[in-house]
């Protein structure tokens, strides 16, 4: 997305909905916006039903700030500096992130994967979000103090100049641009080795192989075959338990066998490939005794390199209807 889209054609119609008071037609010119702004929020906010009720917040304000919208910035500018602000007011009060720590999803709780059914189906915005919506990218946006968080997003991922920006979030664009360049030195750390022009093709038959062989591996109760998918400097985590992030797949494994993978009572699983945040991943269904059906238990995350698994995330999918997986299996 760029600052040089023409401007929208129904924003005439949007200035007589504000006009008359048109609840029905304001939320059917704003409404096209939802998945956008829903995933401008996660970026913001790392967490799924949060970015949710943000986006619902960010329409009730626009809505109690309908007046102040006179078409000289195009209806979606308006709306992202609406989301953006509501974002900042909750992050204020929410616990900051600790800086500079080791264990990144050890810090972050709250993080929740990004069902891809929810991404925006426009083409332009899906060329950058694979990169913008990873979960290494988004743990690392988090790392951001908030306004500084903002800048970037606003800047980096959605191209908007530096005025543009200055004026959502009411700097000057000299703190702006001061605010773009400690940023992406943040970033650069967060993410060593890892392209930071916020593009990538999608999903490769590698990648598509290895969680055929991690459920694979787990429906045969295949520890070894399991293991052999692992890089050695594996980096595991389950959220949302800040306790059990390893950054060795051996620390990993020693953790799942200790925690009972594979032994009576969690040795009857199933499978079906998935993806969230546009990476690959297994939906992993267990029966437990006595139960006749494998119900849905978690959702693990994989960022594959050179056909072996680098990153493995995963998180408790129970009581999660949103993930849009099925229950049982």
């Amino acid at each position: 997305m760029t600052d040089t889209e023409p401007p929208d054609a129904g924003e005439d119609t949007f200035i007589a909905a504000v006009r008359s008071g048109d609840t029905a037609r304001f939320a059917l010119l704003t409404e096209r916006h939802r998945r956008e702004l829903q995933v401008h929020c996660y970026r913001m906010l790392a967490n799924y039903e949060d970015a949710r009720d943000m986006t619902q917040e960010t329409f009730l304000r626009a809505w109690h700030k309908r007046a102040s919208f006179e078409g000289h910035a195009a209806l979606r500018t308006w709306l992202y500096r609406i989301a953006t602000n509501v974002c900042l007011d909750f992050l204020d009060k929410r616990t900051p992130v600790p800086a500079g720590l080791p264990d990144p999803g050890a810090e972050l709780p709250h993080l929740q994967p990004y069902p891809d059914r929810m991404l925006p189906a426009d083409p332009q915005e899906s060329v950058v979000a694979r990169e913008t919506i990873e979960l290494a990218f988004i743990v690392a946006v988090q790392r951001l103090p908030p306004r500084q968080r903002a800048v970037f997003i606003l800047r980096d991922v959605l191209g908007w100049p530096a005025a543009k920006a200055a004026g959502a979030l009411e700097l000057t664009v000299a703190s702006v641009t001061s605010a773009l360049q400690r940023a992406r030195v943040t970033m650069r750390e967060q993410l060593p080795g890892r392209r930071l022009d916020w593009r990538s093709p999608g999903q490769s038959a590698a990648e598509r192989g290895v969680v055929r062989s991690y459920i694979d591996a787990h429906e045969r109760n295949d520890l070894d075959g399991l293991i052999s998918l692992l890089r050695d400097d594996l980096r595991f985590a389950m959220l949302p338990d800040p306790g059990t992030v390893t950054t060795t797949a051996g620390d990993a494994v020693d953790g799942w066998v200790s925690g009972g993978l594979f032994r009576p009572g969690h040795d009857d699983w199933r499978g079906i490939a998935t993806t969230v945040n546009r990476m690959p991943a297994a939906a992993l269904y267990l029966r437990t005794p006595g139960d006749p059906e494998h119900r849905l238990f978690a959702v693990a995350v994989l960022h594959v390199v050179d056909g072996k698994i680098a990153e493995l995330t995963g998180f408790d999918a129970t009581g999660k209807p949103w993930l849009g997986l099925p229950p049982t299996r």
